[in-house]
């Protein structure tokens, strides 16, 4: 990719423990930075919400922590898509070794997915892009990205059960899509707004803050949340990588034209019409096919950077062949979309046991299909991942305590390395860290895997401490 990339996600969690899901997130939180296991824990109040031991960042260049209730693990900046996968299926992997290693393996569970289906409360998996502060944000360049992040449901959507009322329309007689036995989109009936600020209450396509976490004179970083979260790793890779390429058009100023005449109204419209017709009405009030408009986009990415290197290659393969495959016979990309996978599984055994969308039955299914445990899990045995993108557990073990080495991550990691052994006063960011009796250092390159200022700043914190800094951070 070319930009760094990463994951936040907000896992569900499902438990027969007399003292519920809050006791077992609790409990898997604290260890895995009870004696530093796999990171360091806040020692100090982050933001309201957020008190000192609410979380911290991990060895592998990651963070983890709970929100609202929720056990959330994001990854490290990552700027390859093999490394998103991985460090993505490392916070899976964390989260059930601490089940076992609490011996909570029996009686609790975490899932990946988007909905509470007893209260209707949707969590999520936020998606963040490094953009470069010179992309043209021509109000057409806004609304063509709008568009392209509207309509990309069609492969990124996981599925589900049922609906939920937008809070507009809650109470009322008149409740849209109300008899949806099933849609492509765990989030869009979520979704309020097309832009806007904030992440609750008014959530949009486009969150539209601007904090970077990186020299904001070079950055921006543009934080998606109406995403699913994606079970199957082609379909992750694919959300993430055609994005990515949708940008790289966004910056060198080449995005197809395309105006939606409501992109909040399509992109709910959209979830519940999975036999169809995936179409939308453009801001001059024709009505266009959905796939014919995302074409436009994957061919103005063939055009600009086919050849580019062999991950954007196999981008573009696979876009192009998931869109022919939406375009004339959707059920060969079961094992590869998540929500037809769903789907497709969904209508066999409903049809084998004689059941109906709206039994309780196929919403507790539906929680099953998203487990992080590959045992348990319904939608990972049907993955059919391309060969250059699988991996090992051996790797994924690998992730849970390493950070890549191609980004800042790997300079944070062995920074926090060093500090573990220190009984000093320190403050972990993304950006930057700080220790009592040192000015801060920023890591304001998030490409940048071993700053010098990096190197400075640990000899003199050695030589404060009368210690010998690491090889690897002096060299």
């Amino acid at each position: 990719m070319n930009r760094v990339v990463g994951l936040e996600t907000e896992y569900g969690c499902l438990t027969s423990d007399q003292f519920g899901p809050p006791n077992v997130v609790g409990r898997v939180r604290n260890w895995m930075f009870e004696h530093d296991r796999y990171g360091l824990a806040d020692t100090h109040q982050r933001d309201w919400d957020e008190p000192a031991g609410n979380g911290g960042f991990l060895f592998n260049g990651g963070r983890a922590y709970v929100d609202m209730g929720h056990l959330e693990y994001c990854t490290p900046e990552c700027v390859h898509l093999r490394d998103l996968l991985l460090y993505d299926r490392a916070g899976d992997a964390l989260l059930l070794e601490a089940l076992q290693e609490l011996k909570l393996a029996d009686r609790a569970g975490f899932i990946r997915n988007n909905i509470d289906h007893y209260s209707g409360a949707t969590f999520g998996c936020h998606e963040n892009y490094l953009v470069r502060r010179t992309a043209p944000l021509t109000e057409g360049n806004i609304l063509s990205l709008l568009a392209f992040l509207t309509l990309r449901v069609l492969y990124t959507g996981t599925g589900r059960v049922g609906a939920s009322f937008g809070a507009e329309f809650r109470g009322d007689l008149n409740q849209p899509c109300a008899d949806s036995g099933f849609q492509i989109s765990q989030r869009a009936d979520y979704i309020n707004n097309d832009l806007f600020e904030w992440v609750q209450f008014n959530r949009a396509i486009i969150n539209t803050r601007d904090e970077p976490l990186a020299d904001a004179r070079m950055y921006r970083r543009l934080h998606l949340l109406h995403g699913d979260t994606n079970v199957l790793p082609t379909a992750l890779l694919l959300k993430a990588g055609t994005t990515a390429l949708v940008l790289d058009l966004l910056e060198a100023d080449r995005l197809p034209k395309v105006l939606l005449a409501d992109a909040v109204v399509a992109f709910r419209a959209l979830s519940h019409q999975p036999d169809g017709p995936w179409t939308v009405i453009l801001g001059n009030g024709e009505r266009a096919s959905v796939v014919q408009i995302l074409e436009l986009f994957h061919r103005a990415a063939q055009r600009e950077f086919a050849g580019r290197d062999s991950e954007t290659d196999l981008v573009l393969r696979l876009w192009d062949e998931v869109l022919t495959g939406l375009a004339s016979d959707p059920g060969s990309l079961v094992g590869v979309v998540d929500w037809i996978t769903k789907r497709w599984l969904f209508t066999q055994f409903a049809r084998h046991e004689g059941l109906g969308w709206n039994d309780p039955w196929l919403k507790a299914q539906d929680l099953e299909y998203h487990h992080v445990d590959p045992a348990r899990s319904l939608g990972l045995p049907l993955a059919r991942t391309p060969e250059w993108w699988q991996v090992s557990a051996e790797a994924v073990g690998t992730a849970m305590r390493h950070a890549p080495l191609n980004s800042r991550a790997h300079a944070r990691s062995q920074i926090m390395h060093l500090l573990k052994r220190k009984a000093i006063r320190f403050f972990v960011d993304w950006e930057v860290i700080d220790v009592e009796g040192l000015p801060s250092l920023n890591l304001a390159n998030p490409f940048d895997a071993s700053p010098a200022e990096a190197k400075t700043w640990c000899r003199q914190l050695a030589a404060d401490h009368h210690e010998k800094p690491s090889e690897e951070l002096t060299a």
